[in-house]
């Protein structure tokens, strides 16, 4: 589709599967969870119940793998009776640690677009997760250095957005999103007035999936991040 991106002073990006892997690893978790507790249930039946386990946590947890770690402790106990060992327990817990230890990975292109959009935008990060994890993330990444401003949401909803664009003295008209996530870094920017563009992730957690009558051609996307600069630089 057309986009006319011409009055666009300040592009946000999100941080995770838009500037570096993150749900990769999730779902690797997921599978070396689900072998730990394989004499309890099938692994369809894991998933399903440590999916619907980390939907009922989000209002306590948030996003991120901490309380990803959790919902997987409180999962093993209920799906084995309170019968799963002490030792499962720890290899859980290191499943997490495991996670929160690893190194970054850029994803292709984002050091080129930021080094390039560095001197014509003011480039932010809005992400949301856990915030020492994201700031350990950042700060290995080595990507703080083309940042004006970083931001860890609780959630990415309008108001969120909406109460973020207005601490910041950010004019709706003015901004661009940039995201792996239709439902977090899409959508709700288009509802407020903003302009967003979607890069697709090959890996999405099923929370962020949205129904095919959410969809709408208000936006931009791209197969590479390196392809805004066809539409920015």
């Amino acid at each position: 589709m057309e986009i006319d991106l011409s009055n666009i002073k300040v592009v946000g990006f999100d941080a995770d599967d838009t500037l570096w892997v993150n749900e990769t690893y999730f779902r690797e978790a997921e599978e070396k969870f689900a072998s730990l507790l394989e004499k309890y249930e099938t692994k369809n039946q894991i998933d399903q119940e440590l999916f619907k386990m980390e939907i009922k946590n989000l209002e306590l947890y948030g996003y991120g793998i901490k309380g990803f770690m959790l919902s997987m402790i409180e999962s093993a106990l209920q799906l084995s009776n309170n019968n799963v060992s002490q030792r499962t327990i720890t290899e859980i817990l290191n499943l997490g640690k495991e996670m929160l230890t690893r190194p970054v990975e850029l994803l292709e292109g984002v050091e080129e677009v930021l080094q390039t959009l560095e001197n014509k935008y003011r480039l932010i990060v809005l992400t949301k997760g856990d915030l020492l994890d994201q700031e350990r993330k950042l700060e290995k990444s080595g990507l703080s250095k083309y940042f004006h401003h970083v931001e860890v949401l609780s959630d990415k909803k309008e108001d969120n957005y909406k109460n973020l664009l207005e601490h910041l003295e950010i004019q709706v008209g003015e901004f661009l999103m940039i995201g792996n996530s239709l439902k977090s870094d899409v959508l709700p920017i288009i509802n407020i007035g903003a302009q967003a563009v979607h890069i697709p992730f090959h890996t999405t957690w099923e929370h962020e999936v949205v129904g095919p009558e959410e969809h709408n051609n208000d936006h931009l996307t791209l197969n590479n991040i390196k392809d805004i600069l066809k539409y920015l630089s």
